[in-house]
């Protein structure tokens, strides 16, 4: 398992064109990377949320719980960071739920480790924070999106922007991320199968 985990981490890394092959080597030696089966519970309501996880395979989702409800309010898949910024930098409580939809191989980043990394390889603040800005230019747009589209717009903009989370997720977590019931999204479904 060690092996697969780094080879993981090898194989992202080297698609980062700014990083030299001692560049990356000496990331793959320090960045820890676990395991995480399906249905763990990384992050809970309630927790500080002290560590930032970056998915390298898998599938995460962040969900609040409104009344006795589960709602979920993102997926996380592949090359994409998962952090509840309030809760990490504050050191203040988390509103939400993190959890594994799938088995997970996930970057674990904790405080202060960054900071050592970023000293020894200068060039992965820069790259960082181009990820972060990218990550939050494509949050923006969706938020936009979600509050200005029907719940059937939003389900065809998943199918055009995340298909893979249709075979990747049950289907009434995917209901409740665009804001309708199970049985709206089958009818949406029905209908949009009917129109061909």
């Amino acid at each position: 398992m060690e092996n697969r985990l780094k080879s993981e981490l090898v194989s992202f890394l080297s698609k980062i064109p700014e990083l030299s092959k001692n560049d990356v080597d000496l990331l793959a030696e320090n960045i820890p990377v676990k395991f995480f089966k399906k249905g763990t519970i990384l992050v809970k309501e309630g927790d500080v949320c002290n560590k930032c996880f970056f998915v390298l395979k898998g599938c995460l989702r962040q969900y609040l719980i409104i009344n006795g409800v589960d709602k979920t309010t993102q997926f996380y898949t592949e090359n994409q960071a998962a952090v509840f910024f309030t809760s990490f930098t504050n050191k203040i409580k988390s509103e939400s739920h993190l959890s594994c939809v799938e088995d997970c191989i996930l970057i674990v980043g904790e405080p202060g480790s960054e900071e050592e990394m970023n000293e020894q390889i200068p060039i992965l603040g820069q790259i960082t924070r181009k990820m972060m800005e990218q990550d939050f230019g494509k949050t923006q747009d969706e938020l936009s999106y979600f509050i200005a589209s029907s719940p059937e717009e939003r389900y065809l903009n998943l199918i055009k922007t995340k298909p893979d989370l249709l075979q990747r997720v049950p289907q009434h977590q995917l209901a409740s991320y665009i804001g309708i019931s199970p049985e709206s999204l089958s009818r949406i479904r029905k209908r949009l199968m009917k129109a061909g």
